[in-house]
């Protein structure tokens, strides 16, 4: 069988998937030349890669895109896949997926809907999501989610059908990046709450900076660990004006300070008011750390109440407050949680897990379409048998 993985974003999270599935298909996976320096390294050899020139026209949906979909189509054509799976984030999927309509299309949906305060009234970037969105819905003859609640939001607001998508976990995406940069976890330094990544209203970061009067009343010594860039940072600034239980990086966190920040969190916090998924839950737990999260979207599908960290309601920062506290003043209690999130990476969030109910699909959807000429009960036995399944 052979597998064609495309992204134009979500590198780590595509690398992770195609290195896993080459451990039984054979898999092209093409990935822009913009910032591939970063990912190569971790790319597995047995991967075939194809980098197409997205830098070339600046990453711009227009005419001067042409010959980068034509190149990524002539890749495809090349290697012949059986399916193109493809992630759903780019408006060049537009015009590339009816190109290729000939190969059994998958697609994962990392966001189902546009982030309140992201999708704009006439706003040209905007309209092209919401046209990636609605394209990426009706061409796939399979849809992965990373969660029922997302899955439930697909069939009961956008009508697509329920037999055709399908839950799978988020994976150990972005944790290798990071967690190659660890010097030996010292541990915590002090009690500190981290909150990482993009900064944008629907993250729920005002809602942390409200807690903290009430962190600090429990915890005098707790620090507030802001680390992200987004949106215009002034506001928040202003809400935390005067206040020395901050420390704020508000710029890209290169992987090898982020590694540092996590190693030196107690508690790992994602007061998000609205979210599909999140790649911060599998790094906190990659570097042993428990979370604090809120019940929007997937999010409470992988965390584990009381065990892997606290879900807590949205908007409600005496919640999320006695959340944190709670862990700050139990250091065992954050140990033992952060140990049971990273055994939860690492068989339930697993590659290894995921790729079973990955290469399922695929045999469906190839087989119903007579891939290859083989039959439907003969498809595939050339891939290698899953770990613990008898062929």
């Amino acid at each position: 069988m052979r597998v064609a993985c495309l992204t134009f974003w979500f590198y780590d999270y595509t690398i992770q998937m195609a290195n896993e599935l080459a451990r039984h298909t054979e898999v092209l996976l093409l990935l822009p030349d913009y910032r591939s320096e970063e990912y190569q390294a971790s790319i597995d050899p047995a991967v075939k890669v194809h980098l197409f020139g997205y830098s070339q026209c600046a990453g711009r949906f227009g005419p001067s895109c042409y010959p980068m979909l034509k190149d990524i189509v002539a890749a495809i054509d090349d290697f012949a896949p059986d399916v193109v799976h493809f992630q759903v984030n780019n408006p060049m999927l537009c015009p590339l997926l009816p190109m290729l309509r000939k190969y059994p299309l998958v697609a994962t949906f990392h966001d189902i809907e546009p982030h309140p305060g992201e999708d704009r009234l006439l706003d040209i970037g905007s309209l092209l999501y919401r046209l990636t969105l609605f394209v990426s819905r009706g061409l796939p003859e399979r849809i992965f989610v990373h969660g029922k609640v997302l899955r439930e939001t697909l069939v009961k607001d956008y009508r697509v059908k329920r037999e055709i998508v399908h839950v799978i976990p988020i994976g150990e995406h972005e944790v290798a990046p990071f967690v190659k940069f660890a010097e030996n976890d010292p541990g915590p330094d002090g009690r500190r709450v981290l909150f990482f990544g993009r900064i944008h209203r629907y993250k729920g970061l005002d809602c942390l900076i409200r807690a903290e009067p009430l962190i600090t009343h429990e915890v005098p010594d707790a620090r507030i660990v802001i680390a992200g860039t987004g949106e215009e940072f002034g506001r928040y600034e202003e809400a935390m004006a005067g206040r020395d239980a901050f420390e704020v990086y508000n710029y890209r966190i290169p992987y090898e300070e982020g590694a540092r920040l996590f190693e030196q969190a107690s508690v790992v916090a994602l007061p998000y008011i609205e979210a599909s998924q999140s790649g911060v839950i599998p790094t906190a737990y990659g570097f042993r750390r428990p979370v604090v999260v809120t019940d929007v979207g997937s999010l409470p599908e992988v965390v584990d109440d009381g065990v892997t960290g606290y879900v807590v309601p949205p908007r409600d920062p005496e919640a999320l407050a006695a959340a944190i506290v709670r862990l700050l003043k139990d250091p065992e209690g954050c140990r033992r949680m952060g140990e049971q999130g990273y055994a939860k990476l690492k068989t339930d969030m697993a590659w290894s897990t995921i790729v079973g109910s990955l290469l399922a699909v695929y045999r469906e959807v190839a087989s119903a379409r007579g891939r290859r000429g083989v039959p439907a009960d003969e498809a595939f036995t050339d891939a290698a048998p899953l770990p613990g399944n008898k062929r």
